[in-house]
């Protein structure tokens, strides 16, 4: 496969990656250090939420403080992949406790435009992204200690999702799985089976033994995973194998997306994610909700 991936990749670099698994929703969250230095970033945050009594904590933010702290780390940045579906982000409880700067694709303000309608939130609620520090765009660079990292982006599962490739480590998001688990979902709001196609086209354009980081794992008969290879993916991935068509990965990712059920968590995911993991204020009885629109993708995808 040809590369079609505009950036300068040093494989010669090593990230040092400590992973955390969210067992409740199937989650990685990634400690990326810089090998050199005592720099890190933390990507993909989660906080804890028990939908049924309305109850947020953060005992997995936490795990992640208490790591850093006893490693004497720096956070310089908390990087989202995307606007997460299926978990709350602790990225803004991150940046409170450890600093750091928070950043994600410059698309989330599609995002933010799409469900602030369908959420009908608050007028004063800004739609810019500038609930983040930086929004990135494509092939943009940022630094964690003396590594150079990369923003690449790659939507289909939806418009804002970047891989972030840092040395020879490439953190994909829900862009692709571990082989046995294929691909990402494309049908929601403004996801594409053929957009996923190409971006994971992208992805497995790097070097054939870049280590691929996956934001979620599902496994029915093995141990949770959380890393594989390029060229494992290549090799073995249920739905984007060599030699599988463009034609052809739509075929089965648009069948297979209509069987699937809407995340446990989606509504109140992209109630707190779009808002760079804050809660919406208060209201009048200083009460803070999160809504429940009936039917809400049905009409979004109509």
């Amino acid at each position: 496969m040809k590369s079609i991936l505009n950036i300068n990749i040093n494989q010669s670099i090593k990230p040092e990656v400590e992973a955390f698994y969210d067992d409740d929703t199937g989650t990685f969250s990634y400690v990326v250090k810089d090998p050199s230095s005592k720099s890190c970033a933390i990507i993909d945050s989660v906080m804890d939420f028990d939908y049924a009594s309305g109850a947020i904590s953060y005992t997995g933010a936490n795990r992640i403080i208490d790591y850093v702290k006893s490693h004497d780390l720096s956070v310089e940045w908390l990087i989202e992949t995307h606007i997460h579906a299926d978990h709350l982000s602790a990225a803004y409880y991150l940046r409170g406790k450890l600093g750091g700067k928070l950043g994600i694709g410059s698309n989330i303000t599609f995002v933010q435009n799409l469900f602030s309608k369908i959420f009908n939130v608050e007028s004063e609620f800004k739609r810019d992204g500038s609930q983040f520090d930086r929004l990135f765009e494509d092939g943009d660079s940022y630094k964690i200690g003396k590594m150079t990292a990369y923003a690449i982006h790659t939507p289909g599962h939806t418009p804002a999702c970047m891989t972030h490739v840092i040395g020879d480590a490439a953190f994909v998001g829900d862009t692709i799985f571990m082989p046995d688990g294929g691909t990402a979902r494309a049908d929601f709001p403004g996801g594409d089976a053929g957009e996923l196609y190409i971006s994971i086209e992208k992805v497995l354009s790097l070097p054939s033994q870049t280590r691929l980081f996956m934001c979620h794992d599902y496994p029915e008969n093995r141990e949770v995973a959380c890393q594989t290879t390029v060229a494992r993916e290549k090799a073995e991935n249920i739905h984007v194998h060599d030699g599988l068509s463009k034609k052809q990965f739509e075929a089965i990712r648009e069948a297979r997306d209509a069987k699937l059920a809407m995340p446990r968590l989606i509504l109140p995911s992209l109630q707190v994610n779009m808002r760079a993991g804050q809660l919406p204020p208060a209201e009048n009885n200083n009460m803070i909700y999160l809504k429940v629109p009936i039917n809400a993708f049905i009409k979004a995808n109509t």
